[in-house]
C-alpha cells in the first residue's frame, strides 16, 4: 500500500502545484482562455482516475484541470493548451474549459452545465454495445444535478444497466448560489438510492479513501452489471472563475477556508507518507522531479508557435 499511496500523492501534488503555477504566469496575459481551478478536489479527481483502468473513459465539466492530469499524466499538452499553442493536441481552441485527449481515456469536457452527463451515457451505451469491457466516468458538481438532464441520464442509465459512474463532487453550491436556495430536498444520494444503481457517500480528504471506495464500487458494477454513484463532499478553494481565493468574493468566510485548509488532500497525504515510514527527504526529491518537469512544460509551450489562421477551419463540421 506504500507504494499506491506514493503514487496517489505524486497525481495530487502534480495537479496542485501545476495551478499553482497558472496563478504565478496567469497575470502575463499569454494564457488567453478563463480558468476553474480545482483546487481543493484533488482527492477526487486522483482517487476515482487511479481506481480505474487505462483503457477507461472519463468526461468532465469546465473544471477539467485536475481530472485531466488524474487520467492522462500529459503535462506537455496540458500547458500547450493553456498557452493556445500549436503544439497541444486541440491546438489552442480547447482551452481549459475543452480538454480533450481521446488516446488518454479523457473523451472530453464542457463548459455547458451537465452537458457531459448524457454523452458519457452515450458513451457507455456504445462501449456495452461492443462488449469492449470499458467503464465511463463522468465528473460533475453538485449544481448539474439540478438539471433535468442528469436524472434522465442516470434513469437511462439504471435502466439499460450500462457500464458508467457519476462521480458528483460536491461542494455546496452552484457557482455562488448555496443549496439551500436551490435544492427542495435533503439528500441527493438518499434520492439516487431509490433508482438501480449502487450509491457511495462519503464526505472525505483522504484520497486512498476514495480510491478504495471506487474500487470496491467498481467491484459491486461487475457483480451485477448495475451503474454506480459517486457522491463526495469537498470545499473549492478558489473562486468560481478565477485563480483568487474563494472566500474572497464575500459569500463564504475565511474561517470556513481554513478550517477545510486543515483537511488539504495534498498536505494530508504527504503527512501519511511520513507517518507510513516514508523518508521525507525522499518525499522532497519526488516533489524537486514534479516541479521540474512542471517548468519544462510551461517553458516548452511558452517558446512553441501558434498555429496558422487556416487552423481555425479544421474539425469544424458546419
Amino acid at each position: 500500500m506504500k507504494e499506491l499511496n506514493i503514487e496517489l500523492y505524486k497525481t495530487m501534488y502534480l495537479i496542485r502545484k501545476t495551478e499553482e503555477k497558472i496563478q504565478e504566469h496567469y497575470h502575463e496575459d499569454e494564457m488567453k482562455t478563463p480558468m476553474h481551478m480545482s483546487m481543493g478536489e484533488e482527492a477526487i479527481a486522483v482517487g476515482v482516475c487511479h481506481a480505474l483502468k487505462a483503457k477507461d473513459q472519463i468526461f468532465g465539466t469546465y473544471r477539467s484541470h485536475a481530472i485531466y492530469l488524474a487520467k492522462t499524466q500529459n503535462i506537455n499538452d496540458f500547458f500547450a493548451e493553456m498557452y493556445g499553442k500549436d503544439t497541444a493536441l486541440l491546438k489552442g481552441k480547447g482551452g481549459s474549459m475543452h480538454m480533450c485527449n481521446p488516446d488518454g481515456g479523457f473523451m472530453g469536457s464542457s463548459g455547458i452545465v451537465a452537458s457531459a452527463i448524457p454523452v458519457a451515457v452515450g458513451a457507455a451505451f456504445a462501449n456495452k454495445t461492443v462488449k469492449n469491457e470499458k467503464y465511463v466516468a463522468v465528473f460533475f458538481g453538485d449544481g448539474a444535478a439540478n438539471e433535468g438532464v442528469f436524472w434522465e441520464s442516470l434513469n437511462v442509465a439504471c435502466l439499460m444497466k450500462l457500464p458508467i459512474i457519476f462521480v458528483c463532487a460536491d461542494n455546496g453550491f452552484a457557482v455562488h448560489t448555496p443549496k439551500s436556495e436551490r435544492e427542495g430536498y435533503e439528500s441527493l444520494s438518499d434520492i439516487v438510492l431509490k433508482f438501480h444503481c449502487h450509491v457511495i457517500n462519503q464526505e472525505t480528504t483522504d484520497v486512498e479513501v476514495i480510491y478504495n471506495l471506487t474500487r470496491d464500487g467498481i467491484k459491486l458494477m461487475k457483480d451485477t452489471s448495475m451503474p454506480l454513484f459517486l457522491h463526495f463532499g469537498y470545499y473549492r478553494y478558489l473562486e468560481h472563475v478565477g485563480i483568487c481565493e474563494d472566500y474572497e468574493a464575500g459569500y463564504r468566510s475565511r474561517e470556513e477556508y481554513l478550517k477545510w485548509l486543515e483537511r488539504d488532500p495534498v498536505r494530508s497525504q504527504r503527512e501519511k507518507l511520513i507517518n507510513r515510514g516514508v523518508d521525507e527527504r525522499n518525499v522532497k526529491k519526488i516533489e524537486e522531479k514534479i516541479d521540474e518537469k512542471i517548468m519544462n512544460s510551461i517553458k516548452k509551450a511558452q517558446a512553441a508557435p501558434f498555429c496558422d489562421c487556416d487552423e481555425l477551419f479544421e474539425g469544424v463540421l458546419a
